[in-house]
Parts: structure tokens; sequence; C-alpha cells
């Protein structure tokens, strides 16, 4: 699963002023365990994209919640596929079926 996380300004900018941003991010980091995260600039905003292994729907609040307390930040789920998944969805059977 694919999780984007935009972050408003506002109470960014207030943990980079008090100097938890660091440790706030670390410890959330620490309990939902990503396989990888990457921070970069989202239409403006400050934005974390974080690849997460979500075995089920019960897990996401686990995983959105620690945002949205800590930093009233937006959070976006999106499923995302290897080459190998790809591969075995059967897409070539899925195209006959519906032309």
């Amino acid at each position: 699963m694919l999780v984007h996380v935009k972050f408003p300004h506002e109470s960014f900018n207030a943990a980079v002023k008090e100097g938890t941003v660091g440790k706030k991010i670390q410890n959330i980091l620490d309990e939902i365990k990503p396989e990888s995260v990457y921070f970069t600039e989202y239409n403006g905003l400050r934005s974390a994209v974080i690849i997460v292994d979500l075995p089920d729907a019960s897990k996401v609040p686990g995983i959105a919640e620690p945002w949205f307390l800590e930093f009233s930040a937006c959070v976006e789920f999106h499923i995302v596929m290897s080459p190998e998944d790809l591969g075995r969805a059967g897409l070539e059977s899925l195209g006959k079926k519906w032309s």
C-alpha cells in the first residue's frame, strides 16, 4: 500500500519551531514500520510517500491516526502492485472477457 501524507503548514511549522518534528516523525515510523519512506513536496505542501504492508483494512487507523493526531495531516491510501503482481492479474483474459 502506498500512503501519501500531506502536512499542513501550521502544524508542521509549529513542530519545527518547537524542535519536536524529528522525534514525532521517528516515533510514528517506528510504530508503523514502513518498507520505505520518502519525503517530498506535493502541491506546495510538505509530504511523505510511504510504502507499508497492509494485510487487512483494520490496520488503516493504526497507520493514519498518528499522522492525523500529531500533525493534522491529510492521509491517502493507494493500492500499488509490483510488476509480478500485475503479471498475475490476468489482464489478457480480462481484456478478452470485457471486449
